[in-house]
Order: C-alpha cells, then sequence, then structure tokens
C-alpha cells in the first residue's frame, strides 16, 4: 500500500534553491527551471516565486540521490553552482506540524524555516544561541531551523549571523512560501 504522496507514477518532491535571482544576480527564469526539470524526466512541475522553489514528481531516486542530480545538471546548464535542498511532502507536513512558534503563523513574513544540509550538533547550536542577543528567538527540530524575527528577516542582524556561525548549509523560506509549497506539493500528490 503507497501512501497518498506516493503513487505509481512516483514521488512528490520540492527543490528549494539558493542563491538565484537575488539582488539582480544568478538569473535564472521560472519557465526556464521548468523545462530544465522537464528535460531530467521529471513531471508534474509547478514552480513558487523568483527565489527557486520546484515541486515536481520523480519516478525513482530519493532526496540525497535527487540533490546530487538536480545540483550538477543545473551547474552544467546555468555555469554557477547553486545549492538546493531537496524534500518530500512529508517532510514540509512534519515542518508546519511542528511548528514550535503557532502563535505567529499569521505573520508569515516573521516566521522563517530555514532547511538544513543536516541536523547540527549540540555544540553548533550552543554557539549560534550565543549569538541570538536580539529580538529574534530560534529553535532547532532535525534538519529544520525555524526562526522568528519579529522585525523581519530584512532588519534582522542574528539572521545573517546563521549561516556563518551555524557553519550548515541551508537556505530560508517565510512561512507563507512553506504553506504554498505544502499546498502545492498535496495538489501534486492528490
Amino acid at each position: 500500500m503507497s501512501g497518498p504522496k506516493t503513487s505509481g507514477t512516483g514521488t512528490v518532491f520540492v527543490a528549494l534553491f539558493s542563491g538565484i535571482n537575488v539582488g539582480g544576480n544568478r538569473i535564472v527564469k521560472m519557465a526556464e527551471l521548468r523545462s530544465f526539470f522537464e528535460d531530467l524526466g521529471f513531471s508534474d512541475i509547478a514552480t513558487y516565486v523568483q527565489s527557486g522553489n520546484v515541486v515536481f514528481r520523480a519516478k525513482k531516486g530519493d532526496a540525497a540521490s535527487l540533490t546530487r542530480e538536480i545540483e550538477a545538471a543545473f551547474e552544467k546548464k546555468w555555469g554557477f553552482h547553486s545549492r538546493i535542498m531537496v524534500r518530500d511532502a512529508g517532510w514540509f507536513e512534519r515542518l508546519v506540524k511542528d511548528n514550535p512558534y503557532p502563535e505567529v503563523a499569521g505573520e508569515p513574513t516573521k516566521l522563517h524555516a530555514y532547511a538544513l544540509e543536516r541536523e547540527p550538533t549540540a555544540d553548533e547550536t550552543k554557539l549560534l544561541a550565543e549569538k541570538c542577543t536580539g529580538p529574534e528567538r530560534f529553535e532547532i527540530k532535525g534538519d529544520v531551523l525555524y526562526l522568528h524575527a519579529p522585525e523581519g528577516l530584512g532588519k534582522s542582524v542574528f539572521a545573517n549571523l546563521i549561516p556563518r556561525t551555524l557553519k550548515v548549509p541551508g537556505t530560508a523560506r517565510n512561512w507563507r512560501s512553506v504553506l504554498a509549497l505544502l499546498d502545492m506539493a498535496g495538489k501534486a500528490g492528490g
């Protein structure tokens, strides 16, 4: 028996790109990104906003092997490296369910989730906690860092310190994007 997100035609995944279409650099048009995923043999492809979020269905492979495949093909086509986090629909369901700050979910630009390459160690998390001296709060659950930035991510000094301090590669999405991607993944899997 297969679950609701898997069928005979494959599994629904979401690819989160980092470092594209930021500040007018490394421009990748979403239509081109959709074609790129089609050329790789994926189906049910949908993109969300310019920062690079792609919902797609893969007939085979897991998140790790798909990440390697897409990163290598992307670099070959566009000539620069974009770190990509591939996650399945179930990961997004857990991410939303486990939100430690439900009281701020109604302010989606102030709540962010970072998809991390791996779960940080206790020491890495402690180092980050020492830097969190402003109005922000964060919590790490597995390979997700939840950040509540009451003044927004753009004004957050702490948010800029996260990649340098944590040393675990990741990519952030605001809560509106998280919910939209979960909804899109659910529709693709339905």
